[in-house]
């Protein structure tokens, strides 16, 4: 959020059902009414089934945390200007209504009217309002579009309800870094705060196994490293499969047709799979280097040497682009105490590091000279 909640800004929160939205807010509404006052409104529970997992999170509540089972926008607004919280919640905003209009809650009409009203309230009377909203089956915010244009920050929560971690990330933000990402446990206390993301994901990370490639990416302020797995393997079918998980897959389509055109890599028989390990979705351009030494990696059956992680933007006559925030990626490696980095010659920083080896490229052909000759 950028270092805290502005005074009057509104917040939208997406995130699949189940994934842990109401328990994320209401272990950080607890945090923030020791010092401020909070309602929270609910429109999918009763009061009683929220008491019952505050107590199960250990939250014992004290009187500026105020809880309200309510859908009707009209009675939450004299809540509002009867107890003069300076945090709302709303969960979910799908499910509030305004007589003012005819349509059920949760149709377009009314989740646009009641978002454009908490907004106004907010910045009339300067209250932070925390929006929690439903998402569809591909992955945006249900309702209207406008929702992500009336708000001040918009958050995905996201994660496999299959693993303990979860991830939260800013969208949007009028007041801080966007595509910043926080990253939590589940546990059956809660959520807790995962401190060192970049440990988190290199957990069962191991040396010495063809197609596998380490890359420092960075998300926000934070660098993060993770494992770019590939597997390589001979076709049976024509055309030949391409997926990848957690990247874009029309990227690995054109960095496969680089690969052939400057590295004369025959991969027109070759089904490629490409996966960023721990559930990741990297869409900046800086994982472009990575993704081409894992191929060569598993095509070749050749692995990378240890304690080597990479990063750099691949363009189409095979050259290698700079990259944002060099720096900080390089002491991020140096911190998880790798030994090698391979980074566009651009990068190159100009002070001098005795703990690790900087290789710097200017195209794909030195980087295969540098790790398989």
């Amino acid at each position: 959020m950028g270092g805290g909640f502005a005074v009057g800004s509104v917040i939208l929160l997406g995130g699949d059902p189940g994934i842990g939205k109401s328990t994320l807010l209401l272990q950080t509404m607890d945090k923030l009414s020791k010092s401020s006052k909070v309602l929270y409104i609910t429109g999918e529970e009763s009061v009683q089934q929220v008491a019952i997992r505050a107590q199960r999170l250990g939250i014992i509540g004290n009187e500026n945390l105020l809880l309200m089972a309510e859908i009707g926008l009209k009675t939450i607004l004299q809540m509002i200007e009867s107890k003069e919280p300076q945090i709302v919640v709303i969960d979910s905003i799908q499910t509030m209504y305004t007589e003012m209009l005819q349509s059920a809650p949760g149709s377009v009409a009314q989740v646009r009217e009641c978002a454009s009203m908490l907004t106004r309230i907010a910045k009339q009377k300067n209250i932070t309002i925390i929006m929690i909203g439903h998402v569809t089956k591909d992955g945006s915010i249900a309702g209207p579009r406008v929702l992500e244009h009336i708000v001040d920050a918009v958050l995905y929560f996201e994660g496999d309800q299959h693993s303990n971690y979860r991830m939260i990330r800013s969208i949007k933000n009028r007041f801080g870094a966007v595509n910043e990402l926080g990253i939590f446990a589940m546990t059956d206390k809660g959520l807790k705060e995962v401190n060192n993301p970049s440990a988190l994901f290199l957990s069962s990370y191991r040396t010495g196994v063809p197609g596998s490639c380490i890359l420092i990416t960075q998300e926000g302020t934070r660098p993060i490293l993770v494992e770019v797995q590939a597997l390589v393997d001979n076709s049976h079918i024509m055309p030949p499969k391409r997926l990848a998980v957690g990247m874009d897959n029309y990227r690995l389509a054109m960095l496969i047709a680089i690969m052939q055109r400057h590295l004369n890599l025959q991969l027109f028989d070759q089904d490629i799979f490409l996966n960023i390990v721990g559930g990741v979705k990297v869409s900046e351009p800086a994982i472009d280097l990575a993704v081409i030494l894992s191929i060569v990696s598993s095509f070749k059956n050749k692995a990378l040497a240890p304690k080597l992680a990479v990063f750099g933007e691949v363009g189409l006559s095979g050259e290698i682009r700079t990259v944002q925030k060099g720096q900080e990626r390089i002491k991020e490696g140096i911190k998880l105490g790798f030994e090698k980095i391979i980074m566009p010659k651009a990068n190159l920083p100009k002070e001098k590091y005795t703990d690790i080896e900087l290789i710097a490229v200017s195209d794909i052909n030195q980087v295969l000279q540098a790790c398989f000759n």
